[in-house]
């Protein structure tokens, strides 16, 4: 009886072992993320087909915005940080979802107010309103779109995290309730 309640304990612990040693995030969404382009804070080029082979964060901002953006960017700063004092390698990208107001000045600005570290942090824009509406709905499956005659634009709160694949595999809270430690655990999962 001793030898089965070792053998049970063993192979217990073995499971955990193994679970806990995966690099696989479980239960991802695996929408594909589409090859779109536009300009960076720094007024250079961008491109998603840049990310290839990298881990990345993706939000959707606009610097007008008089509700959900500033905490949405501050709250992506800690992830930032948190990140860096894990010392997980990834990158973040934040695309504006009002392309004629947002020009690379004014996001890098928006950007320096909030808390952003630019080295990892990528704040693009340079696109039509169709485009980045159409990128949205296909690759993040969210909105992003602007009235006619209204200044703010309706978009998605989420973070994604999208894996070296270029799958979206995760999408969390952005704007409040941000489960931080899970946004760098999984993070972390598929960078190393």
């Amino acid at each position: 009886m001793k030898r089965f309640l070792l053998l049970i304990a063993f192979a217990c612990l073995a499971i955990l072992i193994a679970a806990c040693g995966s690099n696989e995030l479980e239960d991802t969404l695996d929408w594909e993320v589409q090859s779109f382009e536009g300009t960076t804070q720094e007024g250079e080029h961008f491109s998603t087909d840049d990310m290839e082979g990298e881990v990345w964060l993706a939000n959707f901002i606009f610097t007008n915005c008089n509700t959900v953006c500033p905490p949405m960017t501050r709250n992506m700063a800690q992830v930032q940080e948190q990140l860096k004092e894990e010392g997980v390698d990834a990158q973040i990208v934040s695309f504006s979802v009002d392309p004629t107001v947002d020009h690379p000045d004014v996001l890098k600005e928006f950007g320096k107010q909030h808390g952003a570290d630019f080295s990892n942090w990528t704040f693009v824009t340079e696109y039509t309103q169709e485009e980045i509406k159409n990128f949205a709905q296909e690759s993040f499956q969210t909105i992003a779109v602007k009235t006619e005659g209204n200044d703010q634009v309706d978009h998605g709160t989420s973070f994604y995290l999208i894996g070296k694949d270029g799958l979206v595999k995760k999408k969390y809270m952005g704007n409040m309730e941000v489960p931080f430690e899970q946004i760098v655990e999984d993070t972390k999962t598929l960078a190393n």
